[in-house]
């Protein structure tokens, strides 16, 4: 996308910003999940809880890269959450088990610029009982979509560039790496280079609907199935495809508007991508866009599941349409597959559309059903990866 440009002066401007007041502020509230439940944190409600993970000998690596800690007993600890449950700036929340309700892990959301629209979650500490569980991740998920829902532009994430696991933990969230800020602070009297990672709110819709897939039940069934490191991946491997943003809600709907205007008629209804509005397919599917002179040429739409990947929509702009793009996101749609780990592809189209179910079946899909609806019937396809 071309930055816009100052009429005067020529030079590029950024783009103009819709909501220019202050956030809200966070608050002290309850954040419910099937996981955990996040809390305004209380030391002496859930001091007890949290030192049984966090304080004695063999909890040092807890804390490596923390400010605070290692605690070596209880009454020093609780003097550390008290201070803790006092701030406003960061503000802290505790994690909670949901059937438990025991104390598990606490965050906090902190660096609060209201006027910039920019947060940053830190200070999060997870007690074994809480490392490597889904409420883990869920507990991100719950965090991130509050700073979102409040008007936040900008979530930042920052550890130390030593800590690999939180580098790790932080891409495998789908924040996006944005460099080593050097020699950026001293902790426990040691350098430390700052790793830098941020979400923007244009990007939370597809990497909402990630943690959702990755939370959803079936998906958990007996140990993960799709990885949430891969559903939030930014980019298909060996595709030149960017996932889109909410600002791009505009111009994928005049895209899929164009590409299947032609399919109208032969329906005599109105093709299924288009009875979605764009906005909602953003929250509910992966949406992949190829770009050409700064503007969609062509968009992937993806629904991945445990069990296989539905390419739910494939568009090529008219001015584009012969040039091979159509069979570039047809292997795209492959190639994430590969990467989910997943080796079966399903789509439908209209049964009317003999031309594209000549040209999937060349591509090697086939039938698998028919499907009668009140004002179509779709042909249902599939494809096996080897």
């Amino acid at each position: 996308m071309s930055p816009d440009r100052d009429p005067v002066t020529g030079l590029p401007i950024g783009r103009p910003v819709a909501q220019t007041g202050p956030a809200p502020g966070p608050d002290r509230i309850r954040l419910n999940g099937r996981h955990v439940l996040i809390v305004p944190l209380d030391a002496k409600v859930h001091g007890a809880d949290l030192a049984e993970g966090a304080v004695g000998p063999g909890k040092e690596a807890l804390w490596q890269y923390m400010a605070a800690g290692p605690f070596d007993d209880r009454e020093s600890f609780q003097a550390y959450l008290a201070a803790c449950e006092a701030s406003a700036d960061p503000l802290f929340y505790a994690i909670l088990d949901e059937e438990s309700r025991k104390a598990i892990g606490h965050a906090s959301l902190m660096r609060i610029d209201r006027a910039n629209r920019v947060i940053e979650v830190g200070n999060i500490l997870y007690t074994p009982a809480l490392q490597r569980t889904p409420g883990a991740t869920e507990a991100m998920r719950l965090l991130a979509g509050y700073v979102f829902d409040l008007g936040y532009r900008r979530y930042e994430w920052k550890c130390n560039a030593l800590n690999a696991p939180s580098r790790s933990a932080a891409e495998r969230l789908g924040f996006s790496s944005e460099g080593l800020f050097r020699q950026a602070m001293i902790v426990k009297g040691r350098n430390r280079d700052t790793a830098w990672f941020s979400m923007l709110d244009g990007e939370w819709p597809q990497i909402a609907q990630a943690f959702d897939r990755w939370l959803d039940p079936s998906n958990l069934d007996g140990g993960q199935r799709l990885r949430l490191g891969a559903l939030t991946r930014a980019a298909i491997p060996g595709a030149a495809l960017r996932r889109a943003t909410r600002a791009d809600a505009e111009a994928f709907d005049a895209l899929q508007r164009a590409a299947y205007a032609p399919n109208r008629p032969i329906l005599g209804v109105e093709p299924v991508p288009l009875l979605t509005p764009a906005d909602e397919v953003l929250s509910r599917y992966e949406v992949w866009l190829a770009q050409t002179d700064g503007a969609p040429a062509g968009a992937l739409v993806l629904d991945p599941t445990p069990e296989h990947l539905t390419i739910w929509s494939v568009s090529v702009d008219p001015a584009h349409q012969g040039t091979g793009l159509g069979n570039a996101l047809l292997a795209a749609a492959e190639g994430r597959a590969r990467d989910l780990d997943l080796s079966e592809l399903r789509l439908y189209t209209g049964d009317k559309l003999a031309r594209n179910i000549d040209w999937y079946a060349r591509r090697g899909y086939a039938t698998a059903r028919v499907e009668d609806l009140p004002d179509r019937r779709l042909v249902h396809m599939h494809k096996r990866l080897a």
